[in-house]
């Protein structure tokens, strides 16, 4: 079945709610009908009550969200179908196929009103789609008009095997409605001169992004990217280059994406718009968003980049001074995000980013609150510091910025909401501050300014509470190694114990006996 996501405006409904049922009774008539036509009573089974339909605020959605919901419905129903069966509760197989049934005829119906160019090779995988739901329908109809358990045993083998073809020319007739829609899109971005009508394509082709990585593949497919750089290489469409290029950094997301970036020679019109000064921060700050996105280091298809590093020295300087003139926290964050990860791509952005003073950059931001305002902003940082960090000339840098001061600060990086993605974030500002100054403490300088700002009595903390390092033995490791660097350039900042058991063991005995202390605190 294809994966498709919940969308927002979806929910579970109480069947036996009449309010709810009146407000959704226009799309749930064609079921209803289909259940009274066949003389069949609608279950009362307290898993009735999950049923799922579509909001009533259809009509205010376009026609592919539609589309989408109904399409997950379907899948969800074909799921649930499976594990029903599974139990051999036959009546509610039964009904649930009904139901089944009547979404797909009511999902076909809706498609074809607003579509007017449906292929043939669409017509035929709607009718078997169709012919195959009402044999479906049929077969399970007569698995409740018996209680002979040797045909029962027998019919669910059909069943099973029938389900999974529905299933599979489900996930057909979807593939190619979503790829006649994608093609639709991209047909009007590619031949509109209107900005309002590219505009409205734009935003519905982003939308389709959303729905996950396989809408994507199709997107990418069919042309997508090649349409994208062609409205950001018009001066006409300039107020649409920030939507055109959020699109883009969706789409690139799936190597399809970065494939046709790369053919299209799109490094190069990114490099172009985040040099051009013309440019509105909000159209930078997109670009810096695809940067980041094609320079993930998640990704494992990024070495056919080639052409990034032709252009990299001018996009690094591009990226620094937008972090430099930021005027908000999301437009930092999206220019940090894209630095972060070109120092993870290659070794000589480091270098790069010395000669342009970024360090300096980087911790006068740090110290404004309105700029640098989230954990996950402080990530960014201090991923590029830990990186640059392996570069000698890094230690004066920090120095003259008062650089220690902000590791020390990051060693106490704690979650205001409790929200996993940002605990996630603040174990990572924790664990690379400790790496960064474990790295930075070669310099004599360096460590004396770390131990007169008490870091060794923070990192020991950090070592033997599992609460202030929520647990998290990536901090662990970093702690150990930073305070063994700074144990032999300042050996009287330790207790004798802290001596004994933290930096002489060796590091994976310190840190069993560490991670130990945490299971004796449960």
């Amino acid at each position: 079945l294809p994966s498709l996501s919940l969308p927002s405006s979806m929910h579970l409904i109480q069947v036996d709610s009449v309010q709810r049922w009146m407000e959704d009774l226009k799309l749930m008539t064609d079921c209803e009908c289909m259940c009274i036509l066949q003389s069949k009573p609608i279950s009362i089974e307290k898993d009735e009550e999950n049923e799922l339909a579509l909001s009533s605020q259809y009509s205010t959605c376009d026609n592919l969200q539609l589309l989408l919901k109904r399409a997950w419905i379907i899948s969800t129903e074909l799921t649930r179908i499976a594990q029903k069966l599974e139990k051999n509760r036959w009546q509610r197989v039964h009904s649930m196929t009904v139901r089944v049934n009547c979404h797909v005829r009511s999902m076909i119906n809706e498609y074809n009103t607003f579509t007017k160019n449906s292929s043939e090779e669409m017509h035929q995988f709607e009718k078997l789609l169709i012919d195959k739901c009402s044999e479906f329908t049929a077969f399970t109809e007569r698995c409740i008009q018996t209680e002979d358990e040797q045909i029962l045993k027998a019919m669910k083998s059909c069943i099973n095997e029938t389900l999974t073809t529905v299933a599979q020319y489900f996930g057909q007739l979807i593939e190619l409605l979503l790829t006649q829609e994608a093609q639709n899109l991209l047909r009007q971005i590619e031949l509109s001169d209107s900005v309002y009508m590219t505009e409205t394509a734009i935003s519905s082709l982003f939308s389709l992004t959303q729905e996950g990585a396989h809408l994507c593949r199709i997107i990418a497919k069919e042309g997508g990217v090649v349409a994208l750089f062609k409205i950001c290489r018009q001066d006409c469409f300039r107020c649409l280059y920030p939507q055109t290029l959020r699109t883009l950094a969706s789409v690139c997301c799936v190597e399809e994406g970065m494939h046709q970036l790369e053919k299209v020679d799109g490094i190069l019109c990114l490099a172009d718009i985040l040099t051009d000064n013309t440019h509105s921060e909000a159209t930078h700050a997109e670009a810096a968003a695809v940067i980041a996105q094609i320079t993930s280091p998640h990704l494992t298809f990024t070495q056919h980049l080639s052409s990034f590093l032709e252009n990299m020295e001018e996009i690094v300087t591009a990226l620094v001074k937008l972090c430099q003139e930021a005027s908000s926290g999301e437009v930092f964050l999206l220019a940090s995000a894209a630095l972060a990860n070109i120092t993870f791509f290659d070794t000589m952005a480091c270098e790069i980013l010395l000669q342009l003073n970024a360090m300096k950059i980087l911790l006068a931001a740090c110290s404004d609150k309105h700029i640098v305002d989230t954990p996950y902003s402080r990530d960014q940082v201090i991923t590029i510091l830990a990186n640059m960090s392996v570069l000698d000339q890094c230690a004066s840098e920090i120095i003259q910025g008062n650089g220690v001061q902000l590791l020390m600060e990051m060693l106490f990086e704690r979650s205001s909401s409790g929200n996993s993605a940002e605990v996630a974030a603040c174990e990572r500002v924790q664990q690379k501050s400790a790496v960064t100054l474990a790295r930075l403490s070669r310099d004599p300088e360096v460590a004396d300014a770390a131990v007169k700002l008490s870091c060794i009595p923070r990192l020991i903390k950090l070592c033997r509470s599992p609460t202030e390092r929520n647990n998290s033995d990536s901090v662990l490791v970093a702690c150990l190694a930073a305070l063994r660097r700074l144990a032999v350039m300042s050996p009287d900042g330790l207790e004798d114990s802290d001596f004994q058991q933290l930096v002489k063991p060796r590091l994976v005995d310190s840190f069993l006996l560490c991670t130990n202390m945490e299971e004796s605190f449960v």
